[in-house]
């Protein structure tokens, strides 16, 4: 056999594989999408407003909702949020911090962006809404805001649900509307690593520090999800965003997600017609991938994150083990582990930030949560400590100043007409108790007129 026969020999072998490999994928297509982060033009997708299950990237749209009420002046960067008990029950990833810490919003964030804390997320709901009930109807008013039709949100944290949904269209909008509405936050989602006194929380994301020019965003996984990411780069003056779905581990999240920036980089900023509001909706419930994903060897799945680095390509096209490491694609590097770059970590700290005497935000309590209020969320701003005073936060001080006088007044109101109430029977009691108006026998108009006169 000659060696250009060999040759051939091997490269339908390589061809039949892949095309095997191919149609087993092409039943659980992962969702994925390219956009320009600036204009909104979508540079290419794969089923991108396909129903999908959001996972931890549901933490995009809590940070969100949490700067837009910063705006408002309803918190501040530096208000102390409290831990509730709820918080503190939930399941992990989380900080694991006791009810009743105190975090301050910026440090909360910072949290819940690298770490992907669901405590940090529950608090963060609770501090600003009163309740993640009364939270998740703020996100669901802020996702209709921002045009994501395809999503619905209950729970801050993107634990899974049934109906808690996305679509990887709707995140690349909500990356849009945080990068175009809070610019002066972008260095939220690029955070290499935090430290916490002795503690160093590294990121999930596979992509900062190792894809040139990538600058943040968010990573997420559950069961019925698989791993997903929403990430974006800039090179050249221009900012793309990557939405990928559904990978079976973190390190294909990464090794797709830095081929789609490779593709959308070298392609063309011109002539792209289809924004990402224009894209027609996908019906249909999201695939639940579970039984792909985790299986029976659920305790296998150990981490969310991923330590891939990219290294030059060796050996040229023809390197079959680049081929299939790159998804079967033809790419200019080859994705090998290495080692986790070397963050700077940046520093976070629990309990208020020196000099604060502002309130605080915490959960409202439960007998207060006002139920089946659908479009606007309770919010709770108390004070617990007595030398905890109102001049920080002055929006929400007065405004929830302005709450409670109605109250008061309509509570002093109350006593008044008791004893208004009181003083009225007295005169009528002791004109009952006069002999002549017992004798009188025209007594039964006047409670006539008592009857109409209510």
């Amino acid at each position: 056999m000659s060696v250009f026969s060999r040759r051939r020999g091997w490269a339908s072998l390589i061809a039949a594989g892949l095309a095997i490999a191919g149609s087993a994928q092409a039943s659980h297509a992962a969702p994925s999408l390219v956009a320009d982060l600036v204009t909104g033009h979508v540079i290419s997708h794969e089923d991108g407003t396909r129903p999908w299950y959001p996972a931890s990237l549901t933490k995009l749209m809590t940070a969100y909702v949490a700067l837009k009420a910063v705006r408002e002046g309803r918190v501040t960067m530096d208000t102390p949020f409290v831990m509730s008990a709820r918080a503190a029950r939930v399941a992990p990833s989380k900080m694991g911090f006791n009810p009743g810490t105190e975090v301050t919003l910026d440090n909360a964030l910072k949290m819940l962006m690298v770490k992907s804390a669901n405590d940090i997320a529950i608090m963060i709901a609770e501090g600003i809404s009163g309740s993640v009930e009364g939270f998740s109807a703020e996100m669901n008013a802020a996702a209709r805001q921002i045009g994501m039709r395809q999503s619905h949100f209950l729970n801050p944290h993107g634990l899974h649900e049934a109906n808690h949904v996305s679509s990887a269209r709707d995140m690349a909008m909500l990356a849009r509307a945080l990068h175009m509405q809070f610019p002066e936050r972008a260095d939220l989602y690029g955070i290499g690593a935090l430290k916490l006194g002795d503690r160093i929380m590294p990121t999930h994301n596979g992509l900062i520090g190792r894809y040139p020019g990538a600058d943040g965003m968010k990573t997420g996984f559950v069961c019925a999800s698989g791993f997903n990411v929403v990430a974006s780069a800039i090179r050249g003056g221009r900012q793309i965003v990557v939405v990928v779905m559904g990978s079976p581990n973190a390190r294909s999240r990464t090794i797709k997600a830095a081929n789609l920036f490779d593709a959308g980089f070298a392609s063309s900023s011109f002539f792209r017609p289809t924004s990402l509001a224009a894209m027609a909706d996908q019906p249909g419930p999201p695939p639940n991938m579970r039984e792909d994903i985790c299986g029976k060897n659920r305790s296998r799945v150990v981490q969310e994150d991923d330590l891939a680095v990219m290294t030059p390509q060796q050996g040229g096209e023809d390197n079959a083990a680049a081929f299939f490491a790159n998804d079967g694609r033809a790419s200019g590097r080859q994705f090998v582990m290495g080692p986790r770059p070397n963050f700077e970590p940046v520093d976070v700290f629990i309990g208020r930030k020196s000099g604060w005497t502002g309130p605080v935000a915490q959960a409202m309590p439960a007998a207060v949560v006002v139920a089946g209020a659908a479009g606007a969320a309770a919010r709770s701003l108390a004070s617990p400590q007595p030398n905890v005073g109102t001049t920080a936060s002055r929006a929400i001080a007065v405004k929830s100043t302005s709450d409670k006088k109605p109250e008061q007044k309509m509570a002093s109101s109350k006593p008044t007409q008791k004893k208004a109430a009181v003083k009225t029977k007295k005169p009528e009691q002791k004109k009952s108790v006069k002999k002549p108006e017992k004798k009188k026998v025209p007594a039964k108009p006047a409670t006539q007129n008592k009857v109409k006169t209510q």
